[in-house]
């Protein structure tokens, strides 16, 4: 693969043009410069930066821990890159419990609801209603 440009990047990454500025904007990629007669070029190693923030964001990460990410890979922090996937998975593992806590909720809600549990009231619309 030879450099390529924006909209090239963009094809080979999987993503829009507007994502490659975006992120460019945001300090994840570098752009290049423009020469004076014709467009930036991007190289091989670019693409697999834009794929490397889209898997990142695919597990979760927001653009400013991509972006630490990104500068802990340069520095070959290891340890560091594990601590912040832990901390990571640790706030997943609080965002299951807490859909697991709704889905109960809103379960137990809905069985109300087909048991006619409250004659003549929604039994959804008096627990969101309660003090």
């Amino acid at each position: 693969m030879s450099e390529l440009t924006i909209g090239g990047l963009a094809d080979e990454a999987g993503v829009n043009v507007e994502t490659i500025r975006y992120y460019q904007r945001r300090g994840l990629m570098p752009e290049p410069d423009k020469p004076a007669h014709g467009y930036r070029r991007y190289d091989a190693t670019t693409v697999k930066r834009v794929r490397f923030i889209k898997r990142a964001q695919a597990l979760g990460f927001t653009l400013e821990e991509i972006g630490g990410l990104l500068q802990l890979d340069e520095a070959h922090a290891c340890a560091e890159t594990r601590e912040l996937a832990s901390h990571k998975l640790a706030a997943i593992e609080t965002k299951l419990a807490d859909l697991a806590a709704m889905r109960k909720a809103l379960t137990t809600l809905l069985c109300q609801c087909d048991a006619g549990a409250m004659k003549g009231n929604c039994p959804i619309i008096h627990a969101l209603g309660a003090d």
